[in-house]
């Protein structure tokens, strides 16, 4: 299940779907260019909660998954963990197979 979202975000990436980064994903909020964001697990809290203020600002849905060396890999972004989907369609994609991911754990 893991490798979809990685495969989805790679596309995203490949694809020019992708903005990484807190100045940049905040800036694209703002011009409300961003449909999801994705903040790794181990953000810094503070940079967490100033985020989840953008995003609720700005009506931005957000999910919180994986870890910075994980998403820095597969996207080709090092050391970020911030992630802004622009697309419409990779964001419903990459959203439903995260909540599905971490609906599953919550099975367990």
């Amino acid at each position: 299940m893991r490798d979809k979202v990685y495969s989805y975000l790679g596309f995203a990436a490949r694809a020019r779907n992708l903005v990484t980064g807190y100045n940049t994903c905040i800036m694209m909020m703002e011009k409300r260019k961003i449909k999801l964001l994705i903040l790794t697990k181990d953000l810094a809290e503070n940079t967490v909660k100033k985020m989840l203020q953008q995003c609720d600002k700005n009506n931005v849905e957000y999910r919180i998954f994986g870890s910075v060396d994980q998403l820095s890999q597969i996207t080709g972004k090092s050391g970020k963990g911030i992630f802004g989907i622009t697309d419409q369609h990779f964001a419903e994609i990459i959203c439903k197979e995260i909540d599905r991911i971490q609906s599953e754990k919550e099975g367990f």
